[in-house]
């Protein structure tokens, strides 16, 4: 079963954090996108994902990854400032990543605290 908590952290910047657990996958693709959207309609411009206890990662929730950067991050901006990073994730997780090419784009970080501390200071 795929979850989402959320919560907001004043660092340089005002970061939302989203915790998701399970499998991210073609059944809860929309609820990841509509979740992020939501966030970015009520103001969220700086997006952290803690993927420390995603169990599974497929490539329907590698598409919906790819969505939420496209929605945080700026088009005149993507070059200056990541408005998006991820953090935590599983070893298995974390591979599937890399061999994507997906972390070329999108920064991971060991641990929530070191993703929230590089917001703003690129």
């Amino acid at each position: 079963e795929f979850k989402i908590t959320s919560e907001q952290i004043q660092v340089s910047v005002p970061v939302t954090v989203f915790h998701i657990s399970g499998w991210l996958d073609a059944q809860s693709e929309v609820q990841l996108l509509e979740t992020a959207k939501s966030a970015h309609n009520e103001g969220a411009r700086y997006l952290l994902i803690d993927m420390k206890d995603l169990d599974t990662l497929t490539s329907a929730g590698m598409r919906a990854l790819q969505k939420v950067y496209q929605l945080y991050t700026p088009k005149d901006e993507s070059a200056k400032m990541a408005h998006i990073k991820l953090c935590n994730a599983p070893p298995q997780i974390y591979n599937v990543l890399s061999i994507t090419g997906f972390l070329q784009n999108i920064s991971m970080y060991e641990s929530q605290d070191s993703a929230l501390d590089s917001f703003g200071k690129e």
